[in-house]
């Protein structure tokens, strides 16, 4: 399993692809549901053959995964793997007042 990066909050939320370049975004790319809580699994080209993976939370919350994937497939199957390994609410923030960070 790929390692994954921090939850940053919506004030500092990172995109996945520098704004000048449209990424390509994956058709792979879902929406997690579980109880209550539903992320967003979003899955990008990262310009160089290999493809990123986000777990956004419903507060904009952002978990991002530090290396690329070989396949939009690969990436997926890694972010349900998580999800079903570590739970749901590893990957969900609190809300955020404008300004704080947790």
């Amino acid at each position: 399993m790929s390692q994954f990066g921090q939850i940053i909050t919506a004030a500092a939320r990172l995109s996945p692809m520098d704004d000048a370049i449209e990424p390509k975004e994956s058709e792979l790319s879902q929406d997690y549901r579980e109880g209550d809580l539903t992320v967003q699994i979003d899955i990008y080209e990262d310009g160089e053959g290999g493809w990123l993976l986000e777990i956004v939370d419903e507060n904009s919350n952002s978990t991002v995964w530090e290396d690329s994937f070989d396949t939009e497939q690969e990436a997926l199957e890694e972010a349900l793997e998580a999800l079903r390994e570590e739970g749901i609410e590893t990957f969900v923030g609190p809300v955020q007042e404008t300004g704080e960070s947790w």
